[in-house]
């Protein structure tokens, strides 16, 4: 392989493995598990779930996207270069043969976690286990 070829990849790899600005709130985060005690029960909970959300699509179009692609077909801008592809998410098959903790566990820790190919990044910073909830369902949404 060429030495031009790989450093956009490498260029790609790095900007979608950079870590998210803090946050502005001078607020303490709520610690996973913890709920904040409303009139409405856990109505707090329900807008950080929502919160969440929003967060892994806008993880995944910054990280995920340039490999996987805004559709999760594996046909993102930098996939072309790579070997082996970046996974499609609409293969069936895929989605039937592994559970939800594998998917977890490879957006936390990248594939050579799960003995797969090393060029899919971690991303230890992610910490809250909510917005992984979030980006395996939105891994399972391409299900088709």
């Amino acid at each position: 392989m060429r030495i031009s070829a790989v450093i956009p990849v490498l260029v790609l790899a790095v900007a979608a493995c950079k870590k998210p600005a803090p946050a502005d709130s001078d607020q303490a985060e709520p610690q996973p598990g913890t709920a904040v005690a409303t009139a409405g029960g856990t109505a707090a909970a329900a807008a950080a779930g929502g919160d969440a959300a929003a967060k892994a699509k806008e993880i995944f179009a910054n990280r995920c996207t340039p490999c996987h692609g805004p559709e999760g077909k594996g046909d993102g801008p930098a996939s072309a270069s790579l070997n082996p592809q970046p996974r499609n998410f609409h293969d069936p098959a895929w989605h039937a043969s592994i559970d939800d903790a594998y998917i977890e566990k490879i957006i936390k820790f990248g594939g050579a976690a799960v003995g797969k190919s090393p060029a899919m990044p971690g991303n230890p910073d992610l910490n809250d286990p909510v917005v992984i909830a979030e980006l395996r369902t939105l891994v399972r949404s391409f299900n088709n």
